[in-house]
């Protein structure tokens, strides 16, 4: 249940520098200015970013102390003027929300928006009770009833808290997705099966493709082939040759197109972007959507050769949230089996936990 804010005072849980534990800092509740909201968090989804801050050397663009958590749901609790929103309502934080209003935006690149702000970058994330956010770009979510914050939303099986997900690991895979126009009968490789990898498979085999997918975890290439994959492959038993070879086998056998692949490398690893590259054939198209500062060593002429096309993927257009939620709520992506609960006082060994590779699923952090 949301938490009484006169019960329990506003808080955040702060990076003063890399390599140190997060302290907890109280602070008192701001009072939002125009087209600004302050929302009391329902749920932070912890994301591998989030790490890069902390452990990874990655600059943040707010200067320290800063609350990380960029994976936000949470309700209105105080409207500014001329937000067009009203305390009570339900909404998911954009984990990237561009200005609206520039140039870039309004030629439809909002993803590369030079004034774009990313809680728990630009401002103070949702390692928090509460976080201001700009209003603009913000999605409702449909069916909350603040009478009863526990109740299930509609026919899903999530809470709000759950949907925190949404704003990074959900949506991020669904603009990739979409901008790869994967539709009935496309056959789909997802590289790297966890968090948005998995998210990624589902959202396809909704779509009706044929989703493959390639993991070193075995139990979770297990559990995908429940949740979309129909064939999943360990990338350290064969070279990205082989199972090119096997891939091409497989839509030979199901009658799917020996062209036109659909690749996403999810992994953000070296070896799973030499994989993804790999697999390039005739048409194919690849989303790069995983991130590492590692460098890979590869022949751009493959391109050109199969006619392919590489691209990269940055967040996901607030214009593209409400779909990719609908997805969510009405069951047809899974969030619950993939997501694991901790109370917010927990974050520091959350985080060490991810550190360590120590989590099988995607944190949600609960205030």
């Amino acid at each position: 249940m949301m938490n009484d804010p006169n019960q329990n005072p506003a808080h955040r849980w702060l990076m003063t520098a890399p390599d140190k534990p997060l302290e907890r800092t109280p602070f008192d509740l701001p009072t939002p200015d125009a087209g600004e909201v302050l929302v009391q968090v329902a749920g932070c989804g912890v994301c591998h970013t989030d790490l890069g801050f902390l452990y990874g050397g990655v600059r943040t663009r707010h200067a320290l102390p800063l609350a990380l958590g960029h994976e936000i749901s949470g309700v209105v609790v105080a409207a500014g003027p001329e937000s067009g929103w009203e305390p009570g309502q339900a909404l998911v934080v954009p984990a990237v929300l561009p200005c609206g209003k520039c140039n870039a935006c309004e030629s439809g690149y909002g993803t590369v928006c030079k004034q774009q702000i990313m809680p728990g970058n630009d401002t103070h994330g949702g390692f928090a009770s509460h976080v201001i956010v700009p209003a603009h770009g913000l999605c409702p979510v449909p069916g909350f009833d603040p009478a009863q914050p526990d109740a299930l939303l509609g026919n899903s099986d999530v809470d709000l808290a759950a949907l925190s997900v949404v704003a990074d690991a959900v949506t991020t895979p669904y603009q990739a997705l979409q901008r790869a126009r994967v539709k009935e009968g496309d056959l789909v490789c997802v590289v790297g099966l966890g968090g948005v990898g998995g998210f990624a498979a589902q959202i396809a085999a909704a779509r009706g493709a044929r989703v493959i997918g390639f993991d070193p975890n075995t139990e979770r290439l297990e559990q995908m082939s429940e949740f979309g994959v129909s064939h999943g492959f360990n990338p350290s038993t064969a070279s990205p040759r082989e199972l090119r070879s096997q891939v091409r086998a497989i839509a030979s056998e199901h009658g799917e197109r020996e062209f036109g692949w659909k690749i996403f490398e999810c992994s953000g690893t070296k070896g799973g972007q030499e994989l993804a590259y790999g697999l390039l054939g005739p048409a194919a198209y690849l989303s790069v959507v995983g991130y590492t500062l590692d460098k890979i060593e590869l022949r751009l002429s493959n391109l050109m050769a199969f006619d392919a096309k590489a691209a990269g993927n940055w967040g996901c257009l607030p214009e593209l949230y409400p779909a990719a939620l609908e997805t969510v709520l009405s069951g047809a992506v899974r969030v619950e089996p993939f997501i694991q609960r901790f109370p917010l006082t927990e974050v520091q060994q959350v985080l060490e936990r991810l550190q360590a590779h120590d989590l099988s699923k995607r944190a949600v952090l609960i205030p």
